[in-house]
């Protein structure tokens, strides 16, 4: 048998271990919502009062039906999560996202962020024995099936087995969470208990090991500001010491090996030796980033040689973090961030092409910076055709929009879904305290930001209980609708202008653009060098 298989085989036996535990945990949480909700009834106001009796006479018939589809959530999530899961075609009808569907995902995000926050120390723990299921010793990705995001989408679901309104279901799910995140907090504990006396190893959490006598102090505060001149400036003190930023503290991807002076045998200055030392630092802990896939960190080590040349031909590479170098570094970076999962044609037909810039840059004998402007502003082009490929393809989705939007802002009574897929109902019942804290005006701020939005650029967005990451294909000509593209997938979104604003204003929705890779290498290079001295 495989290790593969073995590996594949003990996650299994977790995930049928705890799924057999799982109504016992919804007996938890409903008792502990009934509890909850009881003890506050004598503080509501009548209609407030009438809505929690409605749900606790529910939640006393309904039981057996809640915590049946609560672990049915769980397992569907779980099968869509696992090897071999199929991500979604393209959709056959268009859901429109109005307000209501937005206030249920504001809701379940405060549930998932009440479960972290109470079931932390918990929920690491209990990551470091799915990671060791699954051979990840080094803590690389997050493997627990049963994260807060899962449960708390188990739990809207469970919620749909009460027979009322959309607004109840709201008011059962803003009580139970509590609960719940409590009854998540003993059984992540305890299924860490029990795959410890299994004998599971857990993996760790990736930590700085010292040389023999050195003391770990807390150092100063990093700013976000500090950059690569602090670092370099760092290092002349560091070598002074006999501290080398080669070593085995950033584990490194490169295919080639580390790139020294060419003029070392003839004398290289110290300034060239110190150049490279730091290069090659910023290089390894540029690629143990847990945020970079692996196909793209592959990518960039095979970048770290004419890095090398470049650095020497110009040493104030180093010293600016906007150079043209580090911004082709970050392009390639977002390249993972927004490209469907590793596999796909559309990924592997792009990244052939970033290869190839690469590969080109990596030839050149003496490279200068026009080199690498040259190659960002290719990544930006070829970006700007898959851009316009998937419009062409939503063409028809935009041109049904168009005259939605008409009719929406033409109409007092605007329909809530657009295809019949969204079954959401009006939340005429919703208590006052569930509602937008707003009123009917208009945010200003998140006003501001949606006009300030533009075809083509990347958004951050918690979207029907999950976060993705979405390109605006279609802004509506009048503001009322927005057309978004998921990175991962052929799916597509038409979201309302208020469902929008919502989620901006409950930091849900925000853009997304090209982290600096060299900032945040440039700051564990700092803080290294800091805590040796």
């Amino acid at each position: 048998m495989s290790s593969a298989t073995t590996v594949s085989a003990a996650l299994r036996q977790f995930v049928d271990d705890e799924l057999l535990r799982m109504p016992m945990l919804v007996d938890q949480l409903v008792d502990g919502t009934v509890d909850r909700m009881r003890q506050s009834l004598p503080t509501l106001a009548p209609q407030p009062r009438a809505s929690a009796a409605d749900v606790l006479h529910a939640l006393g018939t309904q039981r057996e039906l809640i915590s049946d589809y609560y672990v049915r959530s769980l397992r569907r999530q779980i099968a869509e999560r696992g090897p071999g899961a199929q991500g979604g075609g393209l959709p056959t009808t268009l859901s429109l996202v109005d307000e209501d569907s937005v206030a249920i995902d504001v809701e379940i995000s405060h549930v998932i962020e009440l479960i972290r926050s109470t079931a932390e120390y918990e929920l690491r723990e209990l990551q470091t024995f799915t990671a060791a299921l699954v051979g990840d010793m080094d803590l690389a990705h997050d493997h627990n099936p049963f994260g807060p995001a899962q449960h708390a989408r188990a739990l809207w679901a469970a919620a749909q087995a009460l027979p009322l309104s959309r607004g109840h279901h709201l008011l059962f799910t803003r009580n139970a969470a509590p609960a719940l995140a409590s009854a998540l907090r003993r059984a992540y504990a305890a299924s860490s208990s029990r795959l410890e006396s299994q004998g599971v190893t857990p993996a760790a959490y990736r930590t700085m090991i010292l040389p023999s006598g050195a003391r770990r102090t807390r150092g100063p505060e990093i700013s976000h500001g500090a950059g690569l001149d602090l670092v370099r400036s760092a290092i002349a003190p560091a070598s002074e010491l006999g501290f080398s930023l080669e070593g085995n503290d950033f584990p490194t991807l490169a295919i080639e090996p580390a790139v020294t002076p060419t003029r070392a045998d003839a004398g290289a200055s110290p300034a060239d030796h110190r150049a490279v030392e730091l290069l090659t630092g910023l290089f390894d802990a540029m690629l143990s980033d847990r945020r970079l896939s692996q196909d793209i960190a592959l990518m960039l080590s095979r970048l770290q040689s004419v890095a090398t040349r470049l650095v020497l031909r110009e040493p104030r590479t180093l010293e600016d973090e906007t150079h043209a170098l580090w911004r082709f570094v970050d392009g390639l970076a977002f390249l993972g961030d927004v490209l469907p999962p590793q596999g796909d044609p559309e990924r592997t037909q792009t990244l052939r092409f970033a290869q190839g810039l690469v590969e080109h840059l990596a030839a050149d004998p003496a490279p200068q910076a026009p080199l690498f402007e040259w190659a960002s502003e290719r990544l930006q082009h070829q970006a700007q055709h898959r851009f316009a490929h998937r419009c062409t393809e939503a063409a028809a989705q935009i041109a049904e929009l168009q005259r939605l939007e008409e009719r929406l802002c033409s109409s007092m009574a605007p329909p809530s879904t657009l295809g019949g897929t969204l079954d959401i109902a009006q939340l005429d019942t919703v208590p006052a305290e569930l509602m937008p804290a707003d009123g009917p005006g208009e945010p200003q701020d998140a006003q501001a930001w949606l006009l300030a939005r533009r075809p083509g650029e990347w958004l951050n967005i918690f979207l029907q209980g999950r976060w993705v990451k979405a390109q605006i294909l279609w802004p509506g000509e009048l503001g009322e609708l927005w057309l978004l593209g998921d990175a991962g997938s052929s799916e597509t979104w038409a979201v309302r202008r208020r469902a929008m604003q919502t989620l901006h204003a409950e930091r849900l929705l925000g853009t997304l653009k090209p982290r600096s890779l060299v900032r945040s290498a440039a700051k564990r290079v700092m803080r290294r060098t800091i805590n040796l001295g």
